[in-house]
């Protein structure tokens, strides 16, 4: 009897691939090494949300000193009363506090493009990331100790979440 017969009692022979109930392996890395990440590490998604999360709050700060340029400039120009409530911000020119504006719009949209490439980008990506994060929490503590504290817990922990092991495995996976 020949092992690939009909009448072979042990059925055809198998093909390599498994059968029902066997479960599927992930894929294979190049020249048959590490398996290929599929799916992002919970620190690095983590990180993630946090950029978006530092997104809105920069947009918050877009209108509050947008409001308050416009505040400061209308008082310098004589058409309001001085109000004892805008002391401290008259003492800013409203070019700088326009320039503020302008600064935290591009923050929060270079923080929204981060985000954006955690799924795709390489190693530019982290290294941009752990910037951002540590520029973000040094702007924080610096300038605005009691608004910036949230910013400043969040720039450390974006940071720390793409600096760790895990995104590094991420962001230098190998692409399929």
């Amino acid at each position: 009897m020949s092992y690939g017969g009909p009448n072979n009692p042990y059925g055809p022979a198998e093909s390599g691939q498994p059968g029902y109930g066997y479960p599927a392996a992930p894929p294979v890395g190049p020249y048959g090494g590490a398996p290929v990440m599929t799916t992002m590490p919970g620190t690095v998604s983590a990180g993630r949300v946090l950029l978006w999360i530092i997104v809105p709050l920069n947009l918050l700060g877009v209108g509050l000193f947008a409001f308050l340029a416009g505040k400061v400039q209308s008082t310098q120009a004589g058409s309001l009363d001085d109000e004892a409530s805008f002391e401290k911000f008259k003492e800013y020119s409203t070019g700088a506090l326009w320039a503020i504006v302008v600064f935290a719009l591009l923050w929060a949209v270079f923080a929204a493009v981060l985000a954006m490439k955690f799924s795709d980008g390489g190693n530019k990506v982290r290294v941009s990331a752990m910037i951002f994060g540590i520029i973000t929490a040094i702007l924080g503590f610096y300038p605005f100790i009691v608004v910036g504290l949230l910013h400043a817990v969040l720039g450390i922990l974006i940071a720390v979440f793409a600096g760790n092991p895990n995104g590094n495995a991420w962001f230098n996976r190998v692409r399929q």
